[in-house]
């Protein structure tokens, strides 16, 4: 909005005229900005009854295995579509010519399972009861099947990549141990990531922290094409790009903070070092390190967008 000059994002909540307003602008932005994509997901999480434990600071409310027994799995799919597919449809019929979207569903199987448990809550169930923290994983595995899979049937064709994120870690380790992710997280993935495969699709995968203990895993057994996220603090850009650039698309590349403290001079050269080391070093798509947030100054996020299209040719 400060970057059009046109206020729209709460036309979201309208009726469809609204909606068209809204994806008119949106879509706009990204043409304007010179992305090859629009970024359009809708979190499963607010789908789901009772959420609101990761990001809402609300008691989960699985808490017992008869928690789970009742809780309404089986509705979530109908639930999320009831709730996203007129967006999903009038985005789609927004789209600039030549352009698709990137993202479909949002969340992942960490952050679902902690949406209506709490991240500490699933810790002590991990001890208490490991039969219903396996379950846990299973059922939110089984849901997202279901959802990706309708949503590749009825909205597939707008999309040029699938993407979702799960932040496994923060910066100094992952927030289960890696054996846990191995057993109760990645073959989730690996059963989601082939649904969407076999509708075509690429599939980016967005997670913050720490996560090399698992990493060659996520890439050998789940199969991404690409990895976004990445924070100086963890690691340089460049180490995620040796580490894993002959086998995944690396995404990012400008850390957050450089976007909010850096002069437009100093971004514009951090763009221009990044896009010269990974030339030549596998798939490759310059962003910020992490989701653009509202704190960013315009003037931080625009020196990144120029530095880019300049070294592009534009």
């Amino acid at each position: 909005e400060k970057i059009l000059n046109r206020k729209f994002a709460d036309l979201i909540n309208g009726d469809d005229a609204d909606k068209k307003e809204h994806f008119t602008h949106y879509c706009r932005f990204f043409c304007e900005m010179g992305y090859d994509t629009v970024s359009y997901e809708c979190c499963i999480g607010p789908a789901m009854p009772g959420s609101g434990a990761l990001g809402g600071h609300v008691p989960g409310v699985i808490k017992t295995r008869a928690d789970f027994d009742s809780y309404p799995w089986d509705d979530i799919p109908r639930f999320f579509f009831e709730k996203y597919a007129k967006n999903f449809e009038i985005m789609g019929s927004c789209l600039p010519p030549g352009m698709k979207a990137v993202g479909g569903p949002g969340n992942g199987v960490f952050e679902l399972v902690q949406d209506v448990v709490g991240y500490e809550q699933l810790c002590l169930i991990s001890y208490d009861d490991p039969d219903l923290y396996r379950d846990l994983f299973r059922a939110v595995g089984d849901m997202m099947l279901k959802i990706w899979d309708e949503f590749l049937r009825r909205f597939g064709d707008l999309y040029a990549v699938s993407r979702f994120g799960d932040d496994l870690g923060y910066k100094s380790s992952t927030l289960l141990s890696p054996d846990d992710i191995r057993t109760h997280i990645i073959p989730q993935y690996q059963r989601i990531i082939s649904v969407i495969h076999s509708y075509g699709k690429p599939f980016l995968y967005h997670s913050c922290g720490k996560n090399f203990a698992v990493m060659d895993d996520i890439i050998e057994i789940a199969k991404i094409d690409a990895k976004h996220s990445n924070e100086d603090d963890i690691a340089p850009f460049s180490e995620w790009v040796d580490r894993y650039g002959d086998r995944i698309g690396n995404f990012g590349g400008v850390d957050m903070n450089h976007l909010c403290f850096k002069s437009e001079e100093e971004i514009a050269e951090i763009v221009r070092d990044v896009m010269s080391y990974c030339k030549g070093k596998g798939g490759f798509a310059l962003g910020s390190g992490n989701s653009i947030p509202d704190y960013v100054p315009p003037e931080g996020y625009l020196a990144m967008i120029n530095a880019a299209r300049a070294f592009r040719g534009e």
